[in-house]
């Protein structure tokens, strides 16, 4: 009897096992934080308090809320975080930038969040406002993100996250040098770093290798954007310096007018990512939400986050 198998079966048998990732029961619930963007009418604040709501009973260490760029959403930040200091039992942080202000008047916000309690910082140099192709420090301003930093450790005992660019920032000089802007970053205060997001594991754990060869140990928390609108991201991607594989755009592709199935495989898609790294041994991630909360909480869930019991 001739044994040798024909095609597909042939392939099934022979090809590489691949072992089942790790179930969340396996391993302890993973550290979670949510990013939201500040409304810009009174539909979309209700679209954010939903998003808010829907994923408070999750824990989240800390909610963060963005800046605009050239800071054009300040003042709209400012009363998203003051609200969700006052209103939920959330831990609130406030995107700060270098853009658009001196020293005193970054200064001068710095102290508001902390008589308001606001004790969670993100500090960024931020992008060049509206028609500006680079960026120019204010006058009397601070220059860099490590400035930034520097001035509110003298403020005050802020926990402060500032970013990170696995896959480099697009007005670095070269890889090296925007590492090294990191450890400035960590050097001068801050007590952890987000990544810009990335959709390829290895570009994550590559980076992260790196960060440890540069004496670099405090959390690099991985960003993670479930993606819903392939044609939006791969055009913000483009302006952000993250790349889009080309295996993500087969998986989208066809789907330009499917909403439905779109969301299907987002949640795919950004399940199989963090999954992979959970199984990696990552266990804190900081989701870019787009103030939508149903991908982002099926997605947590998978990882093992519950809703906290009160109390």
């Amino acid at each position: 009897m001739d044994m040798a198998l024909p095609g597909t079966l042939q392939r099934w048998l022979t090809g590489p096992r691949v072992a089942s990732l790790p179930v969340p029961t396996e391993m302890p619930p993973p550290k979670l934080s949510f990013e939201f963007f500040p409304p810009k009418n009174e539909a979309l604040e209700a679209a954010l308090w939903a998003a808010i709501r829907r994923l408070e009973p999750l824990g989240p260490r800390f909610v963060s809320v963005t800046y605009g760029a050239g800071g054009t959403t300040r003042s709209r930040t400012h009363e998203t975080v003051a609200r969700l200091a006052k209103e939920t039992s959330l831990t609130p942080a406030a995107h700060l930038t270098c853009v658009g202000a001196t020293q005193d008047e970054v200064d001068e916000v710095a102290r508001d969040y902390m008589a308001a309690g606001v004790r969670h910082i993100v500090a960024l140099r931020g992008d060049p406002p509206a028609g500006a192709s680079e960026y120019t420090p204010h006058p009397g301003g601070y220059a860099q993100a490590e400035d930034l930093v520097r001035g509110l450790r003298r403020i005050g005992d802020f926990d402060i996250s500032v970013g990170a660019y696995p896959e480099t920032h697009p007005a670095a000089a070269s890889a090296a040098a925007d590492l090294d802007f990191l450890k400035r970053k960590i050097d001068a205060g801050a007590t952890r770093a987000i990544t810009q997001y990335f959709f390829d594991t290895d570009v994550y754990l590559r980076f992260i290798d790196r960060c440890a060869a540069a004496g670099i140990t405090v959390p690099i928390v991985p960003g993670i954007l479930p993606v819903s609108n392939f044609g939006q991201v791969k055009k913000f991607s483009a302006m952000c310096g993250a790349s889009v594989p080309a295996w993500m755009g087969k998986l989208f592709e066809g789907l330009e007018e499917d909403a439905d199935s779109r969301r299907m495989v987002a949640a795919v898609v950004a399940a199989e990512q963090v999954r992979l790294l959970q199984a990696n041994g990552v266990d804190e991630f900081h989701f870019y939400t787009l103030n939508r909360a149903d991908l982002t909480y099926a997605i947590a869930h998978l990882l093992g986050a519950r809703p906290q019991k009160a109390g």
